[in-house]
């Protein structure tokens, strides 16, 4: 049995793996001795034990250290425990339960909304969105709840062409001077708001969940019945789409919201608003 004197050495070499994990390619053992405020010796020592447990490679001719298999290991299991949908599942029961529309747990497949889980209230409404079905993340709330929250050179290489914006009725951002406006104007409201933007006479309202850096993982959203007159602007008379009638909803932004952050308290995350 190991003693609480090991408990820190853990806590190092877990923190050495975050380094890693958040680099795009391996790094010298001074920038992680650097990046963590360690002594190169305990550094080097940390490395060594890493390596030889497979958790971390070491490139000799590089000087170099990335990520080892063990690491992808436990990243496949983690995945193939569903953790978000076990987390996330009573969280949107109790959701539907209290607001009475269907609830939807959501994630980023490249520029599209990938549907996890779908709740539903004892009167159910039928709508396109569903367990496995994805959807052009820029029309839906809960793709731009995390959109929102993507530095914008992200954003752009998610959308690097004007036919990366498919409509599927008449509303909804057209380009990407129009998509970042819409982001900033909901990163700054806290929440998103889709108004018949995936199908007529439907409204959903989503906030993002958050991982442990503060990086929108999930969404979780309710989609209700609305129905609304558009508003005209200028986009419309130059046949663009037209705009939604304004509506956000904010006491039902609030109830979508505490359970984001509730499932952000579940995966260990924080919260990537800067609230």
């Amino acid at each position: 049995m190991g003693s609480s004197s090991d408990v820190p050495a853990l806590r190092r070499g877990l923190a050495v793996l975050r380094v890693l994990a958040a680099r795009p390619g391996p790094v010298s053992a001074a920038v992680i001795a650097r990046e963590l405020e360690l002594p190169r010796s305990t550094t080097y020592h940390l490395l060594a034990e890493l390596t030889e447990s497979g958790f971390v490679t070491h490139l000799p001719e590089e000087r170099r250290y990335g990520l080892g298999v063990a690491s992808f290991e436990l990243g496949s299991a983690y995945l193939r425990h569903e953790p978000l949908e076990r987390l996330a599942g009573p969280l949107l029961r109790d959701l539907v339960d209290r607001v009475g529309y269907n609830a939807h747990l959501g994630v980023l497949h490249g520029n599209e909304l990938l549907y996890l889980i779908k709740e539903r209230p004892s009167r159910p409404q039928t709508l396109v969105t569903d367990v496995g079905v994805r959807l052009p993340a820029q029309l839906t709330a809960s793709g731009r709840a995390m959109l929102a929250h993507l530095p914008r050179n992200q954003v752009r290489a998610l959308f690097p062409r004007q036919d990366s914006f498919v409509l599927r009725t008449e509303r909804g951002p057209g380009d990407l001077p129009e998509l970042r406006r819409l982001l900033t104007r909901e990163h700054r409201m806290g929440w998103s708001v889709e108004d018949g933007q995936i199908t007529e006479g439907f409204a959903s309202v989503a906030c993002a969940a958050f991982d442990h850096g503060g990086r929108p993982t999930a969404a979780i959203s309710v989609t209700m019945r609305h129905h609304c007159e558009p508003v005209e602007t200028a986009a419309t008379k130059s046949g663009r789409a037209r705009a939604p009638c304004g509506e956000n909803w904010p006491e039902l932004a609030r109830l979508v919201r505490a359970t984001a952050d509730e499932l952000t308290n579940r995966i260990g995350g924080r919260s990537g608003r800067g609230d």
